[in-house]
This record gives C-alpha cells, structure tokens and sequence, in this order.
C-alpha cells in the first residue's frame, strides 16, 4: 500500500545525503564534518520554509546511522510530550548501539515552557542523544536553547541563489522524466523563479500542475505578475471591495511569499514618500503572520493599513 509520504514528490524524492542537499557549498562544510566524524552536536537550524533544513537534518541521522525521532513543535508544543514521548526516546539506549537524536521540527511553536524545560533535559541526556531544533523565526527560541546548540542560519545570499536556482532546476528536470511528466522548460524555470528558495513548494506546485501529464506555458498565467497587477489596480484605485475578494481568491496560493512580492511589486507604484511606511507595514505583518490563526484575516488588515496609509503615483 502507498502512503502519502510515497505519494508527494517532497518527500519521495527527500535527499538522503548531505551531499546531495542543494545549498552553498560553504553551508555544506560543517554539515558534511558531522558527518565524517559521526558526531552530530546540538544545533538549531533557522531560515526561511522550504529550504531544507528538516531534509539536512534527517540526512545526516541516516548518514551517520543514528536512532532518531521527529517532533512537530506547532502540533506536540507541550510539556507533557517533552515529558513522556522525547524524554523517554532520549533517556534510552538505541538498539543498534548508536547515538540517538530527536528532530524538533517548526520549534518556533514550541510553547515557552516547554523551550524551558529542554535545558535540562538536554543536560540530562547529554550522554546519549542529540538535539536539532529547526524554526523559521530564531527569535522565538529562549536564550538558554541558543547557548546550548550552535546556530546555522539558512540565509542565502545574492551570489547564491542563481547557482542554487540553477541545480535545483537540474534536480526538478530529472523528477519530471522518472515521472515520466512532459515538460516546457520556459514554464519549469518560471515556477522555480516565482517560490524559490521554498524547494518543497516549488514540488509540491509541479505537482499539482502536472495532473494533466505535461507541465507548459498554460501554468504561466498562474505563476506570473497577473494577479498581483489586478490587486495593485484595486489599490491604486482605492477599490476596497474588489481587494478584499482577491484576498479571499488568491492570498493562500501565495503563501508566505506575499510579503516579498509586495515589497517588490508595489515599490514601483509609490510615491517616495511612501516607501518607508510600506516597509514598516510589511515587517510588522510578514512578523505577525507566524503567530496569526487566520492568514487572510492578518493579509486584509496589512493591505487595508497599506490602502490608508500609502500613496500611489
């Protein structure tokens, strides 16, 4: 029987190596040591969705061949699973003799007591396990967890990300041939643009898109500027009726990359002086949006404060 994990891309074609994770080869290096010495430290890996920081992770468990175990933090967020379910993996020996490590992944989520209650945990069962913490917000992580892991940031930078772009296209080409998917390599290139650097939404959009056995230029009118030139228009022409339905009919296909396409897109359409009113509108919501139970609540608000506060050529 197939499960889901077999049945999303995301998933069935996870890396397995460090080596084959895409990132700068430079971010690779201490990854790839842990590896080498079979010796995986305490870490907190932070960055952006998608960019890979649970795969590195579960790739260098594998590698090293270390019993591990994967927490979602935004669903298991409580003391009480600390307590029962990771203290208990953690305090007992591996079968196989290995060296054990619990994954906790989005520990953003983590509320503050559980964070809390890690440190001596982590003391505890220093002996015999090894903690890796991933979270898209590292200022939502305590103090006391900084000073006992070490920190990578996922951060990429300019001269990087074309590279990377480049070998992930590579790598999104040979998924399309073994599933035997037809492909214009125009449209590819143009949805890899548009989510990129969030690897498991780029797949999870091919897809979705490639139902119909070929993925062409038709998906390029859902990947391009055409909707946000319609909400800029409403803006522009204060429509707040017509904004608040295009909330309603795009914003999730968006995700959290809403944030930087209005930083983009609207930039253009400002006065001046409206610039930095635009990018305190945008830091304060794009911040919210982690803590926000409704996203299309949280995106109206922001898009009505940017409709009465900024103004357009």
């Amino acid at each position: 029987m197939i499960n889901d994990e077999q049945m999303l891309w995301c998933e069935k074609y996870r890396p397995l190596t460090v080596k084959d994770c895409i990132l700068p080869e430079l971010a690779k290096i201490p990854f790839q040591q842990y590896v080498d010495k079979k010796e995986i430290p305490n870490l907190i890996l932070t960055g952006t969705s998608g960019v890979g920081k649970t795969t590195i992770a579960k790739a260098m468990c594998k590698e090293v061949g270390a019993d591990y175990i994967l927490i979602n933090g935004s669903d298991e967020n409580s003391v009480d699973v600390l307590r029962v379910k990771i203290k208990g993996f953690a305090s007992s020996v591996s079968l196989f003799g290995a060296r054990k490590v619990v994954i906790i992944d989005e520990a953003d989520y983590l509320t503050p007591n559980a964070q809390a209650a890690f440190r001596g945990v982590i003391e505890e069962t220093a002996g015999n396990c090894s903690y890796i913490f991933t979270c898209n917000f590292l200022n939502r992580i305590i103090v006391a967890l900084h000073s006992r892991c070490a920190v990578i940031n996922f951060k990429l930078y300019s001269k990087d990300k074309s590279m990377m772009a480049g070998l992930f296209f590579k790598r999104v080409q040979e998924i399309l041939k073994i599933e035997k998917i037809g492909f214009d390599e125009s449209a590819v290139a143009a949805l890899i643009k548009k989510f990129f650097p969030d690897y498991r939404r780029i797949l999870n959009e091919l897809q979705r898109y490639s139902v119909g056995g070929r993925i062409d230029v038709g998906i390029l009118s859902c990947v391009t500027d055409v909707k946000f030139d319609e909400l800029v228009g409403y803006l522009k022409g204060k429509d707040f009726k017509n904004v608040r339905k295009w909330v309603g009919l795009n914003v999730d296909s968006f995700g959290d990359t809403i944030y930087r396409e209005l930083y983009e897109k609207l930039s253009e359409f400002l006065k001046p002086s409206s610039l930095p009113v635009l990018i305190v509108i945008l830091g304060k919501y794009m911040y919210q949006a982690a803590f926000a139970v409704d996203s299309q609540i949280n995106v109206m608000a922001m898009l009505t404060e940017i409709y009465c506060e900024c103004e357009f050529l």
